[in-house]
């Protein structure tokens, strides 16, 4: 174990450490409740319980099936990408002697361990079933809010307790179902940094930094959040 560890450069051990701690921690943060409560998914939020009022007093609903249609689309794209990720990457492991031929040419990479190499593999493996299974338990969640929709009462009781209640109901497992998603992607997202730690330890952390700038500036500090003003402000017309 000594003898494999002086091997490994210490940037190479420290380089993941830092991806595991910007990716678990800024996820911690944007979903906890203080991040939701200035997140511009907490907008949306209160976009869709005005959808789904909306919806009840509506007698024709094929427009919100539809809707809800193009968003689980969304889904099934990105889970059947993750699904050739991994396979691409498990085939690399399976004939990694191969692909690190290829990779000899790119400067930095020719003189890694066969273990790190491994373990920059198996990392982009995880990443990437992680965003899957977010993926398809967001498509599932999609799926209810779908049943949602065609259980709702009718018009007539769009403004009953019972039918706020119920258009809460939806808009709060359509809400979960776009969280799911949006942590997909922002696994993506992080994913694709770490495909730099093939190039060099440095520019992974790099752009692993730069991946958490860059989802926090679209998370809290977007122009489509100032457009649709901070969470609680009533919407117009709403």
């Amino acid at each position: 174990m000594q003898e494999l560890m002086t091997t490994v450069a210490w940037i190479d051990l420290v380089a993941p450490a830092f991806f595991l701690l910007c990716w678990v921690g800024y996820s911690a943060f944007a979903d906890s409740n203080v991040g939701s409560r200035r997140s511009l998914m907490g907008r949306i939020h209160e976009l869709r319980e005005v959808w789904m009022q909306r919806m009840l007093a509506r007698d024709n609903r094929i427009g919100d099936m539809q809707v809800v249609m193009i968003l689980a689309q969304s889904n099934a794209f990105f889970a059947s990408t993750s699904l050739l990720i991994i396979g691409g990457c498990l085939a690399i492991l399976g004939a990694r002697e191969q692909a690190m031929n290829v990779l000899q040419v790119i400067p930095g990479v020719a003189d890694t361990p066969l273990f790190v190499w491994e373990i920059k593999v198996m990392l982009l493996v995880i990443v990437f079933v992680f965003a899957f299974f977010k993926l398809t338990w967001s498509l599932r969640q999609f799926n209810y809010v779908a049943i949602l929709i065609g259980a709702a009462p009718p018009p007539d009781q769009a403004e009953t307790d019972s039918g706020r209640a119920y258009a809460q109901t939806a808009a709060g497992v359509a809400s979960r179902a776009a969280e799911h998603f949006n942590k997909a992607l922002r696994t993506f997202y992080f994913g694709l940094a770490a495909l730099s730690w093939f190039l060099h330890p440095y520019l992974f952390i790099a752009l692993t930094a730069l991946v958490v700038l860059v989802v926090y500036r679209r998370e809290f500090r977007s122009h489509t959040l100032v457009i649709l003003g901070p969470v609680g402000q009533r919407f117009p017309g709403a």
